[in-house]
């Protein structure tokens, strides 16, 4: 090739005269750098008709007398106009080789695409096909990859929902479970109209019908002789919204039959001891039957969900739990709050006392007893207690179906942890619910969070048709520990910094702080819809939370500067500031400053616009 176009090209002279000679119209407008008609001498002129005799084929040549001869000129000498047309010959038929070339070079793209069409088209055919087919039973192999796509560990309200909407998906889940009877609990009774939107979006809904749950729809607040009604802020929504409060065993029940109605998902007694982990990896979990004997299960995901008291996330995560008290369950049969379809809080000393209906006929008492142990059974301190100390701060028309119940002697208790989120983000496995994210139960905020985490995660995994690349799903899955924190910072927050308001404490400024609350929320108008709208779900916005609770601060400080100040009344206003401050900045501390407020700064977040391919 090179020789060739040594030879059409002599040097760089010949470039010029072979395009004026290719386009005699650049040559005329060109013509001053050419030897044309009369802008040559004499003594050229006649050099270049020898040239065109000689050649005897150019037609330029025959017509020498009628127009003038182009050449060129070189180092060698003049070139005649047909000399350049037989190179061109020469370089046309590399052109064309290099057209068909690329014509070939565009046909085999073409063939790799439809083929990858084609790869694609089967795929999706395959995970349509998967959603209509039943799982495998029995043992599952690391190496085959047959059998499951998720463990759920643990069937709560956190397990059965999220087997539920995975399995709406196509994924065939695995539920194990320690005990698969009607769970009878003292807490899980009250979803908030946030949590009850975020059943209707994971198509849940009917599971709080024939339950004989109660609609609930705000709350009423007593402290020292007073009352006052907040109601959920629930004009925009559809006449159905609103919170639910039922027996929790029952509720759960009904998830697990809906779930269990898909045949990709069954479920299994059995208590899991621990989790299978090769090279930094959870492959499965180890896990004994019912009867007794041990089995392994393997799964590319395996989600852990097994509540308050998990024995598996320690490998996970770092259980910071605290527990600032302890319930003590009633259930008063028979009696009518004093407002209807309401939850009642009374700011009881040492600490809150809450009222809900749990049924038409029954009304679930919560009694919160501060520190860790409360006191015994046994020999009848507990029931002394709640007569003598409890009975006397609650409403009169609550005070004889109380004493009741605590002569029936059903009387339970149930410790009340917290604890942050602060996952190991581990390849292989999630943490979900109770075992993942706990916080003071006072506002009843707890089902309300692991409903919306399960919405946050169901998006994350809808584009993902295969969940066996183990590393990458993980550095995907990151991305939900932000994602998930508007809702759940939110009513964290607010839960612990509403318990630590309401309780009863010697100190001036913290009781000036409690009637603050009181009265702020007292006010009406977006004085109670705002923080109720926290509390309820309906509004998770970490901004709106800070603002209303330093408004309360604020407020506080207000009522004891005026009409006169003091010396004495201003340091309890500042010592008022200092304890709210002290209140609340631990606790979003703990939940993470960066995630809660600036969730679009960390990295993580923008994984999901680029999943995992499979």
């Amino acid at each position: 090739m090179k020789q060739v176009l040594a030879q059409a090209f002599p040097s760089p002279q010949l470039q010029s005269p072979y395009k004026k000679a290719r386009y005699p119209a650049f040559a005329r407008t060109r013509s001053k750098s050419t030897s044309i008609g009369t802008t040559t001498s004499p003594s050229l002129r006649a050099q270049q008709t020898r040239a065109a005799g000689t050649t005897g084929i150019c037609r330029e040549a025959k017509e020498a007398t009628a127009k003038p001869v182009i050449s060129a000129h070189s180092s060698s000498g003049s070139y005649p106009v047909n000399y350049y047309k037989n190179k061109m010959v020469v370089i046309d038929r590399y052109i064309a080789g290099t057209f068909f070339a690329s014509l070939l070079g565009l046909l085999l793209l073409c063939i790799f695409r439809f083929n990858d069409k084609q790869r694609k088209a089967t795929i999706k055919g395959s995970n349509a096909t998967l959603k209509t087919t039943s799982s495998t039973r029995g043992d599952y192999s690391p190496d085959t990859g047959s059998g499951t796509d998720v463990i759920v560990v643990g069937a709560g309200v956190a397990g059965s929902a999220l087997a539920y909407t995975l399995g709406k998906d196509g994924r065939r889940v695995h539920v194990i479970e320690r005990d698969l009877t009607e769970p009878d609990r003292i807490v899980g009774e009250l979803l908030q109209p946030g949590g009850y939107l975020k059943l209707v979006e994971l198509g849940l809904e009917d599971c709080v019908e024939d339950i004989d749950a109660q609609r609930v729809l705000g709350y009423a607040l007593f402290k020292d002789g007073k009352n006052t009604r907040l109601s959920y802020p629930l004009e925009n929504f559809h006449s159905d919204v609103a919170g639910r409060s039922f027996h929790n065993g029952r509720f759960i029940q009904k998830m697990r039959e809906k779930a269990a109605t898909l045949d990709n998902v069954r479920f299994e007694q059995g208590i899991v001891t621990s989790l299978l982990k090769e090279n930094g990896t959870i492959k499965g979990v180890v896990y004994k039957t019912k009867d007794g004997q041990e089995l392994k299960a393997y799964a590319p995901l395996t989600f852990v969900c097994d509540g308050c008291f998990s024995n598996l996330r320690r490998s996970l995560c770092n259980p910071k739990v605290d527990m600032p008290s302890c319930f003590v369950g009633l259930v008063l049969e028979n009696c009518d709050l004093p407002f209807a379809n309401h939850g009642h809080v009374i700011l009881a000393d040492p600490s809150p006392i809450l009222f809900y209906p749990i049924s038409s006929t029954e009304v679930r008492c919560l009694v919160d007893v501060p520190g860790q142990k409360v006191p015994s059974i046994a020999n009848g301190e507990l029931a002394k207690y709640l007569k003598t100390m409890v009975a006397p701060q609650i409403p009169p028309e609550l005070q004889d179906s109380f004493i009741s119940a605590i002569d029936r002697g059903n009387v339970r208790t149930m410790p009340n942890r917290s604890m942050p989120a602060d996952p190991h983000p581990t390849p292989g496995a999630l943490l979900m619910g109770d075992a993942f994210n706990m916080r003071h139960p006072l506002t009843g905020g707890g089902m309300t969070v692991a409903l919306s985490d399960i919405v946050v995660l169901r998006d994350l995994l809808k584009p993902l048709s295969n969940l066996r690349d183990a590393h990458s799903l993980a550095k995907y899955l990151e991305s939900f520990y932000t994602l998930r924190k508007p809702v759940a910072s939110t009513i964290n927050t607010l839960a612990g910094a509403l318990y630590r308001v309401f309780s009863a404490s010697p100190d001036q400024a913290r009781k000036e702080m409690r009637q603050a609350c009181f009265d702020y929320l007292s006010l009406g108008g977006v004085y109670s819809t705002g923080p109720v709208a926290l509390i309820s779900g309906l509004n998770p916005r970490p901004l709106s939370l800070v603002l209303h609770f330093f408004s309360v601060a604020i407020y506080g400080v207000g009522r004891l500067l005026l009409p006169f100040p003091s010396p004495k009344r201003l340091w309890i206003g500042v010592r008022l500031i200092l304890s709210a401050s002290g209140i609340i900045f631990p606790i979003i501390k703990a939940e993470g400053v960066r995630q809660m407020f600036f969730p679009a700064s960390v990295p993580a977040v923008y994984r999901v616009r680029a999943p995992p391919v499979d």
